[in-house]
């Protein structure tokens, strides 16, 4: 038996009244995991613990078995695990998003905060302005890294973890209020407006209607994590498929091995189909038993607050990896069980996480007929099956394989 989890990045929701009054799973044409679901259990489960912030942190966390109450230590160490960093003890790893803020004649905390991902700037451009920061911005104890697309990395050596809020929580707000209250970090985040500004590449963003990448965002602070092997703890071999940092440092922590696919960016247009193959080979050539493929989009149109494009997103991972990947399997002969689930919602009309439980397909290719119609928020709500602890739920899809 081979497992498999899809994780669609925020991908559930609430009813919206241009969709009449459908999520935009519902309206979404998924016959892939309809499919799947009239063959499957399917329920909510509540992947974020009462009391902790709805991120896909916490949320991935505990999709992957780790409770995040005992593991969760900060996002931003996490990506630091990806990226590559050796972290002592006592550092402080932050999130450094490239954001776009308003470019009105006012000053730093008048602004208001635009786009927390720049327009997905690539990684390319994102790395040509995050070495205009890490010239003007560092000093002794503070050390800039690399990451993907608008996601980078502060390190602050022995820091003080202190509380900051995430950027797409404040979409079209005034940022003062949100600043840190560390007088160094405050200073960084005014002076990297003075630094990127009128850097070059947003001169060209600007002429191109593009947004500019004009501010780094400091959030996610945390230290170091310890993650159990998550082979000595489920008895699998796993592969973690994504394009996100965040994804890869969790892997890395738990001694799973990581697969990158070109063409894998966390934006509506990545490489989807390229994801779901490289999982099947992973799972029919690869000797590995688990594989887990996180897809970014849905939650990325969401924050975004773009209905169509979400929906479009949803269709991807339906078609693109839950199709490809069942095609793969039953192609190969192979008997495989597969979990479909978003981490956490991000609603249309809000733009950011929430809380709430979502819904789960588990499906099982030995297993007889017998589930829904569909899969959506509504028809998992109605079946009655509620799992309050989410990090609970990879044991059931395991079903036997833990050792």
């Amino acid at each position: 038996m081979k497992y498999i989890i899809v994780l669609s990045d925020g991908m559930a929701g609430r009813p919206l009244k241009e969709l009449g009054g459908k999520t935009t799973l519902a309206a979404a044409r998924t016959p892939v995991m309809d499919r799947l679901a009239r063959k499957a259990e399917v329920g909510m489960v509540s992947m974020v613990p009462e009391g902790m912030a709805p991120g896909s942190d916490t949320a991935n966390l505990a999709v992957m078995g780790y409770d995040p109450k005992i593991y969760y230590t900060g996002r931003s160490p996490l990506e630091a695990l990806s990226i590559g960093v050796d972290m002592e003890d006592t550092d402080v790893s932050f999130r450094c998003n490239i954001v776009t803020l308003s470019e009105e004649d006012c000053a730093y905390e008048e602004r208001t905060i635009i786009d927390h991902s720049s327009g997905e700037i690539s990684t390319q451009d994102a790395a040509v302005l995050l070495e205009a920061l890490r010239d003007g911005l560092e000093r002794e104890g503070y050390r800039f890294y690399t990451g993907t697309s608008y996601r980078h990395l502060l390190i602050w050596k022995q820091g003080e973890a202190v509380d900051l809020t995430p950027p797409h929580d404040i979409l079209t707000k005034k940022i003062g209020a949100y600043l840190p209250d560390d007088a160094v970090l405050r200073e960084m985040m005014a002076k990297s407006y003075d630094i990127l500004e009128n850097h070059p590449i947003n001169v060209e963003r600007r002429s191109k209607g593009l947004h500019p990448a004009n501010s780094a965002w400091f959030w996610g602070a945390g230290k170091r994590p310890a993650l159990k092997s998550f082979e000595e703890m489920t008895g699998c071999r796993g592969v973690m498929i994504s394009a996100v940092d965040l994804l890869k440092g969790i892997a890395v922590g738990a001694g799973m091995d990581c697969i990158e696919v070109e063409g894998a960016d966390g934006g509506l247009n990545t490489n989807y189909a390229g994801k779901a193959m490289a999982a099947v080979d992973a799972l029919t050539n690869g000797g590995y038993d688990f594989a887990y493929i996180h897809v970014e989009a849905p939650d990325e149109m969401g924050h975004q607050g773009i209905v169509e494009d979400k929906i479009t997103a949803i269709e991807r991972v339906d078609g693109l990896v839950a199709g490809k990947i069942t095609e793969g399997m039953e192609r190969a002969g192979a008997d495989y069980r597969i979990l479909v689930l978003p981490d956490h919602p991000t609603p249309i009309e809000v733009r950011t996480h929430t809380g709430d439980p979502v819904p789960y397909l588990l499906y099982d290719s030995t297993a007889p007929a017998g589930g829904t119609d569909a899969y959506d928020e509504k028809t998992a709500s109605g079946t009655g099956i509620y799992w309050p602890d989410g990090y609970r739920l990879i044991g059931h899809l395991l079903d036997g394989a833990q050792s």
